[in-house]
């Protein structure tokens, strides 16, 4: 096309190579940190509560109080989301690779911080980690538009889809750690401090050294962040960003001659052509986005948002399936070193089955199948199961029952990850303007946070028991777990609805999906393409 820079058709061209597996990595191990920090929280909780909720003369060990809970579970989400809109907008602004570093040091010294919390009563000790869980939470949103947007504009068109769901793909691998992570340090302590169950002895059974399970859990998070920093600082500014954005042909032509070893000149006559054409200089709040994107912008972060509500709030649902088949026992039949191994075994058994497979299955297709049918699918499976699990709730509870139960369960895991889990991630890194693209990413992931925060606490009182005496302490009567499914089961189907909205990306140049090659007939058209199936 007349407008099109050879830099950046030379990308579009490119095979496979070496510096491309080089970006998922180097980019997929912030994910893989994200992930890890993200999730272990979760594995320490019931820890937290025995260490500082403890109440003499109780029946069971001490649990964290609902709104601590909430703040705990929860404060990393909101700094995710805040981080997500705050780092998207700022790599449209100075540029992906300036600021992808600094989201590293945060996660870095946030996860040290989270592991060294301290005070001398339990408020103070809980307020210092949600503190810095909230500021590492900031550093892990800035995560997800700068380094889908690198990768994207990184590769080429033909394995472009592969590539952004290979580095979102290791968030699989985080989650399988922080299990594994957890498991290898109880069951040192385990070994180290043979405690007895809380039934037997109370006070005995959280030894005083079960405080720092939790503490090194935390912080291990650091390390894969420190080791990627070095790798971060020596990529090159993509491309797109140096030439469409801040308008240096040669700085992109010098960037990429390197990493695709060719020989590319400059082309800054077409680079100053594309900065005079007003008609594509438009800003985010102009009604000429919203005639070009603004659909598409209603679809990336509606999907976004449906799919976490319902994501992460089946994480709610695990203690729960896991005690009824016994993968659990109950926590006075434990010591409190005990529980977090049994809670972590749980966790890496559902990542390894179904969430890791879930993720790779979508790498491997997702140039195949294209990322609208992978996404309405995913939506589609996941409203069966989550009704297949609802429906006949009453059946499953029963003795000889759970079992189906879980593979019931774990399918809905496998198809959001080989579904909208993965495709929401990978489009909206592709269908806007390179100048916007970062921003644009940021704001559909965090209404997928605000989607968590609504699913992990709006449901985490809605699947209260509707019996008084069967609630969890502190909490009101809810719903119950069945019309919660039921709930989740209709959010899916909304989502899959809004799928509409979004335009099918698959095997096209970035540039011909945002009208940035094109001259003004074609990018209208451009502007309404339609979902492809």
């Amino acid at each position: 096309m007349a407008n099109e820079l050879r830099v950046l058709n030379a990308l579009d061209l490119a095979k496979t190579q070496w510096y491309h597996f080089t970006a998922i990595v180097i980019a997929g191990m912030g994910f893989f940190t994200d992930a890890y920090d993200l999730f272990c929280i979760s594995l320490v909780t019931k820890l937290l509560g025995r260490l500082y909720y403890h109440v003499d003369g109780a029946s069971k060990p001490g649990t964290l109080p609902p709104n601590v809970s909430a703040a705990v579970n929860g404060v990393a989400f909101c700094g995710t989301l805040a981080g997500q809109l705050f780092f998207g907008w700022l790599g449209d602004k100075m540029g992906r690779k300036r600021v992808y570093g600094l989201t590293l040091i945060l996660m870095v010294v946030c996860s040290l911080a989270s592991g060294l919390s301290f005070g001398s009563s339990p408020k103070g000790v809980i307020a210092t980690l949600c503190f810095f869980r909230f500021w590492l939470g900031f550093g892990i949103g800035g995560d997800y538009p700068l380094s889908a947007t690198i990768m994207s504009e990184y590769a080429n068109k033909k394995t472009r889809g592969a590539f952004i769901a290979a580095v979102f793909a290791m968030q699989g691998f985080g989650i399988l750690a922080g299990g594994i992570v957890a498991l290898i340090v109880s069951l040192s302590f385990d070994h180290a401090y043979n405690a007895p169950a809380y039934e037997v002895d109370p006070v005995g059974s959280t030894v005083p050294q079960a405080d720092y399970i939790w503490r090194i859990i935390l912080m291990f998070g650091a390390l894969p962040a420190a080791l990627t920093y070095y790798w971060r600082m020596k990529m090159p500014e993509t491309a797109r960003y140096t030439a469409l954005v801040a308008k240096n042909a040669k700085q992109a032509a010098t960037d990429m001659s390197k990493v695709l070893q060719v020989d590319l000149e400059a082309e800054q006559e077409k680079v100053d052509k594309l900065a005079r054409d007003t008609r594509k200089n438009y800003g985010l709040f102009s009604k000429e986005f919203a005639r070009r994107h603004g659909l598409h912008l209603l679809g990336t972060t509606s999907t976004w948002f449906l799919l976490d509500i319902a994501f992460y709030s089946q994480n709610l649902f695990q203690k729960d399936i896991f005690s009824a088949i016994g993968w659990i026992p109950p926590a006075k039949t434990m010591n409190a070193i005990h529980e977090v191994y049994k809670i972590a075994r749980a966790q890496t058994l559902i990542a390894l089955c179904s969430t890791v497979p879930g993720y790779w299955f979508t790498v491997a297709l997702i140039d195949i199948l294209g990322r609208f049918f992978i996404q309405i699918m995913g939506f589609a499976m996941m409203t069966i199961f989550m009704f297949a699990l609802a429906i006949p709730y009453d059946h499953w509870i029963k003795k000889g029952n759970h079992i189906s139960f879980v593979v019931l369960y774990s399918f809905t895991f496998f198809f959001a990850n080989f579904g909208p889990n993965a495709t929401t991630f990978v489009v909206p890194a592709e269908i806007f303007p390179a100048r916007l693209r970062s921003t644009c990413h940021g704001i559909s992931a965090a209404a997928g946070k605000a989607g968590a925060i609504v699913g992990a606490f709006g449901f985490l009182y809605a699947a209260q028991s509707k019996d008084p005496s069967k609630t969890d302490a502190g909490y009101p009567p809810g719903i119950g777990v069945k019309n919660s499914l039921i709930m989740l089961g209709v959010i899916n189907l909304v989502g899959a609805a809004f799928t509409l909205l979004v335009p099918e990306s698959k095997g096209k140049s970035l540039e011909d999906l945002t009208g940035e090659n094109d001259e003004e007939e074609n990018t209208t058209e451009l502007g309404r393409i339609a979902p492809a199936p």
